[in-house]
C-alpha cells in the first residue's frame, strides 16, 4: 500500500504538535511496585541495622543487592526481569525518584552543615581536612592509573578516570560520623566538634572537586581551558552563593514568612531554590548536586527558615527517598560479579589503599593540628566512613559514564565496608580520649544553654501605641539583642479600620520613630518595622504574632482604679492570654516629669529578681542577667521566706533553719545559671511578706528594674500576673519587667 506524500505529512506533523502520550499502564504499575519493594526491603533492613548498632544505609543498600541479580536474580531470574526489566524508559522512571533523592539528601546535609563549628575549629578541622583530602586523592590518583582497562568504562580517557577514583576515595559520610558521636554521647565533645567540622569541610571541598572532575568527564577531555572553565565556574558559584545569594535567599525567606507564612510555604521555597541552584550549577558544567549542597548550608543559616520545613524535608527524605535511593544504587550491584578472582582481588585492592589514604592523611592532619595520638586514631576511624556520599560519587560516574559496572560495584562495597568499619573503631579510639577540664566547663554551659529560654529567642515582636513604657521595652530589647543575634519587628496596629475616624499615617510614622530612636542594636542584629490594619488591633498583633515569633514585648500597662489591680489594655490583655509564645510586659514607672530621655538610654546599674525556683522565675533570672551582661549591673536574686517559726514547727522536719537551707540550694542554682550569662550575680535571703520585702530592698538598695516571672491566670476573662506581682508593678518605684509563659 502507498501512502499519498501529503497524508504522510500531515500524520508527521500531528505526531510532532499533537498531544503526548501519557504514561503507559503497564509502565506505571512497574514503577509503583519498584517503589513498593524497594521502600519495603530498604526500611525493613535499615531499621534492623540500626537495631545493632549499624548505620542504617548499609541495610538500605543491601536491599537493592538483594532485589538485584545477585540474589532476587539467582532465585528467580524471570520474576526479577518482570519487575525490574533492562529497558532504558523504565530505568529512567526509577532513576528520577533516585535523583530525587540524591537532591533531597544534599539539601539535609547543606541543613546540618554548621559554618561556625568549621569556622571555629578552623585551623585544625582545616590541617585534618585537607590530610584527607591530599593523601587520599593522591592514593587514588595513582590506583586509577594503574587499574587494568578491563575496570574502565574508557580506557582511552584514563586521566579523567583517575581523577573521578581520586575524587571517591577523598569522600567522607558526615552523616554516618554524626550518628556514631550522637550515639555514644560525643558530638560536644572537642573531638566530636572536629571530627564533625573536618568532616564538613572535607565534604565541601570534595563536592567541588567533584564537580570540576564532573566537568571535565561531560567534556570527555582534559585541558587546561576545560579545568579553568570547571574551576571558574564553582569558584564564581560559590562566591556568589556566599555574599549576594545569602542575602538573597534571606530575603526570600522573610518575603515568605510574612506573607504566605506556614511550614509547607517555607518548605516549597527551599525546593524552589535547592532545584534553580541545581539547575545553574548542572548548566555551568560543573555537578549538579553542589547547588542543591550549597543552597542548603544557605538555608539552614537564615534565621527565618523554618526549623519544621527542615525536620518534614529530613522525615521525606530519611523515610522515602533517600532508601529509594540507595536501595535503586544496590540494585547495579552484582554480587556474582565482585566475587570472581579478579574484580574480587582488585576490590580487595581499593579497599585497602581507600582505607590507607583517608586514616593516614587524617591521622597525620591531626596530628600537625596539635591532637593527641588517640585522638588522631579517632579523626582517621571516623573521615574514613564514606557511606552515603560515596554512593552518590558512584552514581555519578555512572550516570557521566565513567564507571562502568564491576568498577561501581567495587566502589559501592567500599561504602558499605567503611562504613561498617567506623562505628567500632571510634567507639574504641574515643574511649581512650579522657575530657579536659575547660573542656567539662564548656560542656557544662552548653548544657546549661540548651535548657536556656532566651538564647532560643531569634524574633521578637514590639507593639507599640506610643509612651514611656514602650520606650523602655525598646531599650530593654536593645541590651538583649546585643548579647543575642534577634530580628526585631517593631508594629504599629491599627484597629477599626472601618471606623470613619482614621489617624493619618503621619502619625503612626511619628510614633514608630520615636521608638526606634530608642533602638540601639548590634550588627548582628536587624529590625524592620510595619504598619498593619485590622478588624482591632489585638487581631492584627495575633495575626503578626503567629508568623514565628519566639517573644512578644508589650509596653502598655493601665491601673484599674476600682481594686488598684494592675491589668493591660483590654487588646494586649487578648495578646497574652493568645499568644502562642512568651511575653515580657514593661512598666516603666517613672513619672511624668521624668521621662526617658531620647538617645540616653536609662541606666540600669542593678537589678532585682525574685525567684523561688521555678520555671517561670528561671526565665527572669534568664532575662536579667543578659541585660546585665551587656550593661554591667549587678543581679540580685532574692527569696523571701515568709512562713513564721511557729508555721514550720507544726512539720516534723520543717524548721525556719530548713528553710534558709532550702532558699540557699535556689539561690545557689539559679546564680550559677545567671552567672553562666556572664552576669555578676549576688544573692539575699529575706524573711516577712514577699511583696514588702522585695519592694522595701528595692527602694533601699538603689535597685533601677526588677524582673519577674509569673504564669499568667484569668480573673473574670482577664489576665491576671498574681496578687505579688500585682503590688510590684502598683507600688515599685523603678521599671519592672514581668516575663510570662504562654497561657493554656
Amino acid at each position: 500500500m502507498i501512502i499519498p506524500r501529503n497524508l504522510l505529512i500531515a500524520v508527521t506533523s500531528a505526531n510532532q504538535g499533537g498531544l503526548i502520550k501519557p504514561l503507559g499502564h503497564h509502565q506505571l504499575l512497574l514503577v509503583l511496585l519498584e517503589l513498593a519493594l524497594l521502600l519495603l526491603i530498604a526500611r525493613g533492613l535499615g531499621e534492623f541495622m540500626r537495631r545493632i548498632k549499624l548505620p542504617p544505609v548499609v541495610g538500605e543498600l543491601l536491599a537493592g543487592v538483594l532485589l538485584g541479580p545477585s540474589v532476587f536474580g539467582w532465585l528467580l531470574p524471570n520474576l526479577q526481569e518482570h519487575i525490574f526489566p533492562h529497558n532504558q524508559a523504565q530505568s529512567d522512571l526509577l532513576a528520577v525518584v533516585s535523583w530525587l533523592g540524591v537532591l533531597f539528601l544534599l539539601i539535609v546535609t547543606g541543613l546540618e552543615t554548621d559554618l561556625n563549628l568549621i569556622v571555629s575549629k578552623g585551623k585544625t578541622a582545616l590541617l585534618i581536612s585537607l590530610g584527607g583530602i591530599i593523601f587520599p586523592f593522591a592514593t587514588g590518583l595513582g590506583l586509577g592509573w594503574f587499574l587494568p582497562d578491563n575496570f574502565l568504562a574508557n580506557p582511552n580517557e584514563r586521566l579523567i578516570f583517575s581523577m573521578f577514583i581520586a575524587t571517591a576515595m577523598s569522600i567522607s559520610a558526615v552523616p554516618v560520623i554524626a550518628k556514631v558521636l550522637m550515639d555514644l554521647n560525643l558530638i560536644r565533645r572537642d573531638i566530636g566538634q572536629i571530627t564533625l567540622a573536618a568532616g564538613m569541610t572535607d565534604d565541601t571541598i570534595g563536592w567541588i572537586l567533584l564537580s570540576v572532575v564532573s566537568g571535565l568527564a561531560s567534556s570527555g577531555k582534559f585541558d587546561i581551558q576545560t579545568v579553568l572553565r570547571s574551576i571558574g565556574g564553582a569558584i564564581l558559584f560559590l562566591g556568589f552563593a556566599f555574599t549576594i545569594g545569602r542575602s538573597l535567599m534571606a530575603l526570600v525567606f522573610r518575603w515568605v514568612d510574612d506573607y504566605i507564612t506556614g511550614v509547607t510555604a517555607n518548605l516549597s521555597a527551599l525546593l524552589v531554590l535547592a532545584f534553580g541552584a541545581a539547575a545553574l550549577t548542572h548548566s555551568l558544567g560543573i555537578e549538579a548536586a553542589l547547588g542543591a549542597f550549597v543552597v542548603g548550608i544557605l538555608a539552614g543559616q537564615s534565621p527565618r527558615f523554618s526549623r519544621e520545613a527542615g525536620i518534614t524535608l529530613e522525615l521525606i527524605t530519611s523515610g522515602f527517598l533517600a532508601p529509594i535511593f540507595f536501595a535503586t544504587a544496590g540494585l547495579r550491584v552484582n554480587l556474582l560479579d565482585i566475587f570472581k578472582p579478579e574484580t574480587f582481588f582488585i576490590g580487595l585492592i581499593v579497599l585497602a589503599i581507600a582505607c590507607f589514604g583517608k586514616f593516614t592523611g587524617a591521622y597525620i592532619g591531626s596530628r600537625i593540628g596539635g591532637l593527641s595520638h588517640w585522638e588522631g586514631i579517632a579523626m582517621g576511624s571516623g573521615m574514613n566512613a564514606r557511606g552515603a556520599m560515596e554512593i552518590i560519587v558512584a552514581t555519578i560516574g555512572v550516570s557521566l559514564g565513567v564507571l562502568n559496572p564491576p568498577m561501581y560495584s567495587i566502589i559501592v562495597m567500599v561504602a558499605i565496608v567503611t562504613s561498617l568499619m567506623a562505628p567500632p573503631l571510634l567507639r574504641w579510639s574515643l574511649s581512650h580520649v579522657s575530657i579536659s577540664e575547660a573542656e567539662a566547663q564548656r560542656l557544662k554551659k552548653e548544657e546549661q544553654a540548651s535548657q536556656s529560654f532566651i538564647k532560643r529567642v531569634q524574633r521578637i515582636l514590639l507593639p507599640t501605641q506610643g509612651g514611656e513604657n514602650i520606650k523602655l521595652a525598646a531599650q530593654l530589647v536593645s541590651y538583649i539583642a546585643h548579647q543575642i543575634p534577634i530580628e526585631l519587628t517593631v508594629l504599629y496596629a491599627e484597629g477599626n479600620k472601618k471606623s470613619k475616624v482614621q489617624l493619618p499615617k503621619s502619625v503612626a510614622h511619628n510614633i514608630i520613630a520615636d521608638i526606634t530612636s530608642e533602638i540601639n542594636l548590634s550588627s548582628q542584629s536587624s529590625w524592620e518595622s510595619k504598619i498593619e490594619s485590622g478588624h482591632n488591633k489585638a487581631d492584627v498583633i495575633l495575626k503578626e504574632a503567629d508568623k514565628g515569633y519566639d517573644l512578644i514585648v508589650i509596653g502598655a500597662i493601665e491601673r484599674q482604679a476600682a481594686n488598684n489591680r494592675v491589668r493591660l489594655n483590654l487588646q494586649l490583655d487578648r495578646v497574652v492570654r493568645e499568644a502562642h509564645c512568651p511575653t515580657m510586659v514593661v512598666k516603666s514607672n517613672l513619672s511624668l516629669d521624668t521621662p526617658i530621655p531620647h538617645s540616653n538610654f536609662y541606666k540600669i546599674s542593678h537589678i532585682l529578681v525574685p525567684t523561688t525556683g521555678t520555671n517561670y522565675s528561671r526565665h527572669a533570672v534568664e532575662v536579667a542577667s543578659t541585660i546585665a551582661a551587656e550593661t554591667g549591673a549587678i543581679v540580685t536574686l532574692v527569696n523571701v521566706i515568709n512562713r513564721t517559726q511557729q508555721e514550720y514547727s507544726l512539720f516534723e522536719e520543717q524548721t525556719t533553719h530548713s528553710a534558709v537551707e532550702i532558699a540557699k540550694q535556689i539561690l545557689s542554682n539559679q546564680a550559677e545559671f545567671g552567672r553562666s550569662f556572664g552576669a555578676v550575680v549576688e544573692t539575699v535571703i529575706l524573711t516577712g511578706i514577699v511583696e514588702l520585702e522585695i519592694l522595701q530592698y528595692a527602694r533601699n538598695n538603689q535597685v533601677n528594674l526588677i524582673v519577674l516571672g509569673s504564669v499568667v491566670s484569668t480573673v473574670s476573662g482577664r489576665v491576671f500576673f498574681g496578687h505579688r506581682s500585682n503590688a510590684i508593678l502598683t507600688k515599685a518605684e523603678c521599671p519592672v519587667a514581668i516575663i510570662t509563659l504562654p497561657y493554656d
